[in-house]
């Protein structure tokens, strides 16, 4: 009878220590899981105090890009105009020219 009590309390103690390794197991397992939890609201928090900063930068860049992009739309529709006032100066030029007349030019 005792070989009977000593099997069945190495069995128990087999059956406590699996069970042990499972609890231990499922505790790792939450312990990873509430870090995870954990980073991942860090990461958000992050992420928010971030963003309006970002906002702000993308904002400014917008603001210098238009301004650039409108100096270049000015200097192309500048140049643009100068190559029509001088198409049309010498479309005059060549009207006068076919009535026998010039512009005005002074020498020095």
């Amino acid at each position: 009878m005792s070989s009977k009590s000593a099997d069945m309390s190495v069995e128990k103690m087999v059956q406590v220590e699996e069970s042990l390794q499972r609890v231990l197991g499922l505790k790792k397992m939450v312990d990873r899981w509430q870090n995870s939890h954990t980073y991942c609201l860090w990461q958000m928090t992050l992420r928010q105090r971030r963003n309006p900063y970002a906002i702000l930068r993308m904002q400014d860049t917008m603001v210098q890009e238009l301004a650039l992009a409108n100096k270049q739309l000015l200097m192309v529709r500048q140049a643009a105009l100068h190559q029509l006032f001088e198409k049309e100066h010498r479309q005059y030029q060549q009207e006068l020219n076919q009535m026998g007349k010039a512009f005005y030019v002074e020498r020095l």
